[in-house]
């Protein structure tokens, strides 16, 4: 027997009401009348016989009840002949309809334009503006930095561009910059002043939503106006096709010749060339595998160079910026680096636009040559001479050093490991030897035959083991190398990377650019601090990670040298967007030849133990033919924030170094 459903009236009164909307507009309008009328009739009628002022007769009063529903309905209650009544009526109902569509039309109009609004559809109106297009873990750092670029100037803005949702990019950035829940850049065509809760300052940042790959979207930043276009990589492997992508969009969009500063960056080496063909001519496409490399090769050398090249690179500190001669014309490169008190000179920009770095000390200086100077911001470039601060007592000749073996220790291996090996193989001395621990023979033997042919000096040898088991790491006697470099593991076949149990379903790959490298690297160091500790040493570290969140997770001591990929990748991207110009000069600091930045001993250049001047220790580096920048005191390399570094001293600062202390300068190898 079926049983007996009993449904509440509520509930059936509900199903004919939506069965009514569902019906059309014809039958919703005809019932809403006669529910109209259903009560203003009766309710009028009440009024009428309510009222004692009423008609007495049943005409007169019938007459006061049509009044009333023709005032409460806005048809006009006239009264009069038929034809008078009816022609009355049709024009209230003209003018009623009439009012109510502009009213629908105005309504819908308004709620158009604020979707549109909303989904980040409209045109940026600005002029001078910086515009961001793409979306990944490089937004924050990017949009960071150029917000505190923009500390000292009024009225800057940023734009961002990208296939996401307008408001839940508002909402991130945000957040990000520490906001308390304003939105940055709401409203029509420039946004509304976000003010300092979100952490912008008087900077702007308005965010629009659109592929970032059609030249039509892309008109809604309206980058011929901007002074700079930054594009960024998307997280995953498609990454640099849809840089290259975007860059071809950009260049149908934008004007030529132009004035814009367009930067860009891709992670493979093999898609810098077609990046750059795409960006056309003045664009800056920056390759993040082999700076990272260059830079993981560096720290591994130059202990501590980590934390000099992220003062370099971001706004908070001491920056590159360039200044004009004033006065300088036709003396030397070398009477130059004395000539800026509270400026540190590195080089010359050549008036046909060409960088050199640490030239020659006699080399002369032209009228239209800018002087490349490291300093707290571009208007403390004021040349003030410092050289009769210079202690001539205190200057002392290096002493001798007998070149020795290193034996260095790549545990890990990526898509950079191979750039990482010939770096390396570059500054090998006699006898050195590198180790390279990574899973399986996939990886690292896969490459052997390549990395083989391109190394000279340097003896390679490849082992197997999963760099996250501690029982690998306690055979390799770590503490024994010179050099130990940590790198994000993945397998070049994006085959999982570690072995599954038996059984077991094999793990899923761990993306090259992702977060899973990390989490295999915070292991690894966790067990190699473990290492340390036993050994009662501090082990020569050098980490790469993709995250920078995941740095402060890190089991190291403070100050440990970190290659945080997406980070360092959004500072030069920013740098180079405020002076297009630094392109060339961090291109000469990270390509092989040439200068670099080195970490020293300061008793090698001025005697320990006595106080003495910046100046002093700037005169001893100028006779070695290097530029000195900066220092580290060893008992502060543990001190936050700095860690014992301090770049573009006051040339009249005087400093005790210690025989353990180190000098920053930019020379040859």
């Amino acid at each position: 027997m079926a049983q007996q459903h009993t449904t509440s009236l509520r509930l059936r009164l509900r199903y004919r009401f939506d069965n009514l909307v569902a019906g059309g507009t014809a039958p919703l309008i005809g019932w809403l009348a006669a529910a109209c009328l259903t009560v203003v009739v009766p309710a009028s009628a009440v009024l009428v016989w309510a009222d004692r002022a009423a008609p007495t007769t049943l005409s007169g009063r019938l007459t006061a009840v049509w009044v009333s529903v023709g005032q409460t309905l806005k048809v006009g209650g006239a009264v009069g002949s038929p034809l008078y009544v009816l022609a009355s009526v049709t024009l209230a109902l003209v003018a009623l309809l009439f009012v109510s569509t502009l009213v629908s039309l105005i309504t819908t109009g308004i709620n158009q334009r604020i979707m549109s609004l909303r989904r980040g559809h409209s045109t940026v109106l600005e002029a001078g503006h910086t515009v961001v297009l793409g979306w990944s873990d490089q937004i924050l750092p990017v949009v960071t930095e150029l917000v505190a670029a923009n500390a000292n100037q009024r009225r800057r803005t940023i734009a961002v561009l990208a296939p996401k949702d307008k408001v839940d990019m508002e909402d991130e950035i945000a957040t990000g910059l520490g906001g308390t829940g304003a939105r940055p850049g709401h409203g029509g065509g420039t946004g509304a002043r976000p003010g300092t809760r979100t952490g912008t300052g008087t900077t702007r940042i308005i965010c629009r939503s659109g592929p970032t790959t059609d030249p039509t979207v892309l008109a809604r930043v309206s980058p011929q106006t901007s002074k700079a276009v930054l594009v960024l990589p998307p997280d995953g492997d498609a990454g640099d096709a849809h840089v290259v992508k975007t860059l071809l969009a950009l260049d149908a969009a934008l004007p030529r010749p132009r004035d814009t500063v367009v930067v860009a960056a891709v992670r493979d080496a093999r898609n810098h060339l077609t990046a750059k063909l795409a960006a056309g001519p003045g664009g800056h496409v920056l390759c993040a595998d082999e700076i990272i490399a260059r830079l993981l090769v560096q720290t591994a050398r130059q202990p501590g160079l980590s934390l000099v090249y992220q003062e370099l690179l971001d706004f908070d500190g001491d920056e590159f910026y360039t200044a004009t001669a004033q006065g300088l014309a036709g003396r030397t490169f070398g009477e130059a680096l004395l000539a800026f008190s509270t400026s540190s000179v590195v080089g010359l920009l050549r008036a046909d636009g060409r960088v050199v770095l640490n030239p020659d000390t006699g080399t002369p200086i032209d009228a239209d040559d800018r002087i490349i100077l490291v300093s707290e911001d571009d208007d403390t470039a004021v040349p003030e001479p410092a050289g009769h601060w210079v202690d001539e007592d205190a200057i002392v000749t290096a002493r001798p050093r007998s070149p020795y073996a290193e034996r260095l220790l790549l545990l890990g291996w990526n898509r950079r490991a191979p750039l990482v090996v010939e770096q390396l193989d570059e500054f090998a001395g006699p006898g050195a030897t590198l180790d390279v621990v990574a899973l399986g023979d996939g990886a690292a033997r896969r490459c052997d035959a390549e990395v083989t042919a391109a190394r000279g000096r340097l003896e390679v040898a490849f082992h197997s083991g999963d760099i996250t088991d501690p029982d690998v790491l306690a055979k390799l006697d770590v503490p024994s190398y010179d050099s130990v470099i940590v790198i994000g593991e993945t397998d070049r076949e994006g085959t999982a990377p570690a072995a599954a149990p038996p059984g077991a379903d094999p793990p899923a790959p761990a993306p090259e650019d992702g977060s899973g490298t990390d989490d295999r690297t915070l292991v690894t160091l966790l067990h190699l601090r473990a290492i340390g500790e036993a050994a009662g040493c501090e082990l020569p570290l050098t980490t790469e990670m993709s995250d920078d969140g995941n740095r402060l997770l890190a089991p190291a001591r403070a100050g440990a040298d970190f290659i945080v990929s997406g980070r360092l990748i959004s500072l030069l991207m920013t740098q180079i967007s405020e002076s297009g110009h630094l392109a060339d000069v961090f291109a000469e600091l990270f390509r092989a030849e040439g200068s670099e930045f080195y970490l020293r001993p300061a008793a090698d250049y001025v005697r320990t133990g006595r106080e003495v001047s910046f100046a002093t220790v700037v005169e001893s580096a100028r006779r070695r033919r290097e530029c000195a920048v900066g220092y580290r005191l060893r008992a502060q390399t543990a001190t936050a924030p700095a860690y014992g570094v301090r770049l573009n001293p006051d040339k009249r600062r005087r400093v005790r170094f210690g025989e353990h202390d180190w000098v920053v300068v930019l020379a040859e190898n």
